[in-house]
């Protein structure tokens, strides 16, 4: 097999656990999508990728989650269901090893940076804009 069609048969899985990162994780499952055994799907995925599927999927959901945290005015709670932890323990955890801090201190610092003025100075916003939509000058 050529390593083109290898890789291909990879990222046919790894789209598999994309589009489907709410659901359990199963090893033998989306390896079953490559066509692979899954202790050789394993090995080829992390030298391919240089992370296991697994981290692979926690990398995505921590993704998903620091978009939620700050752009959706959800509970931590409720962000930990939607990426699809049951546990918010684990949730968290995970979260403080791939991030560095908690997740109610990622979306505090985050939310306190967009709210500061200097951020976004009104003379960054065109005037026509300001206008239209403020109705006043952004001088």
């Amino acid at each position: 097999m050529s390593a083109t069609c290898k890789v291909s048969r990879l990222n046919v899985s790894r789209d598999y656990i994309a589009d489907n990162y709410l659901i359990p994780f199963n090893l033998s499952e989306v390896a079953m999508h490559s066509n692979m055994s899954p202790y050789h799907f394993l090995r080829v995925f992390k030298r391919v990728y240089g992370e296991t599927p697994n981290e692979f999927l926690i990398r995505l959901r921590i993704e998903k989650a620091k978009s939620m945290l700050i752009t959706e005015n959800l509970s931590v709670s409720e962000v930990c269901e939607r990426v699809g932890y049951i546990s918010l323990g684990s949730f968290s955890s995970l979260f403080f090893k791939q991030v560095g801090m908690a997740p109610t201190l990622y979306r505090r610092k985050l939310w306190a940076l967009s709210s500061e003025a200097f951020r976004f100075p009104k003379q960054s916003i065109p005037a026509c804009y300001a206008y239209h939509f403020g109705g006043e000058s952004a001088s």
